[in-house]
């Protein structure tokens, strides 16, 4: 399989994986996911939770390719580091006002299922690069 195809792969379970989440927390246990700010309350539906996480998707993929492109030595390695430190940073509106408990479990929940599926799967080893590093 390509690389190309692959990350495509990936980019799509991405976007699947914070939508399954979503869909346990809202419809399935009944705890609508909403921020409040100050008057205003936001309702977050799967839309919004889709969206996000194919631009998050999407940026690491852009990222790693720019990586790769320019030919950064160990552009995965760098790659991973970068997404630890933007999932760590993700978590920072969990911290904030205008939520409960269970809206911040599963904000919490749907960045770690896209981390999930992202870092190990832009972040580790083509079997390609595998099969080369085993038979050099």
């Amino acid at each position: 399989m390509s690389p190309r195809k692959r990350r495509l792969g990936v980019a799509a379970l991405a976007v699947l994986a914070p939508v399954l989440v979503w869909l346990v927390a809202d419809p399935l246990l009944g705890h609508p996911l909403r921020i409040a700010d100050g008057t205003r309350t936001l309702d977050i539906g799967a839309g919004p939770v889709a969206v996000a996480a194919l631009l998050a998707s999407l940026s690491g993929w852009g990222l790693l390719a720019a990586l790769e492109r320019f030919g950064v030595r160990h552009a995965r390695l760098i790659w991973t580091g970068v997404a630890c430190a933007v999932l760590a940073l993700s978590f920072l509106p969990c911290t904030g006002d205008g939520m409960d408990g269970g809206n911040r479990a599963s904000l919490a929940l749907m960045h770690l299922a896209v981390a999930a599926v992202l870092i190990p799967g832009y972040g580790g080893r083509t079997v390609g690069a595998a099969a080369v590093t085993v038979g050099a």
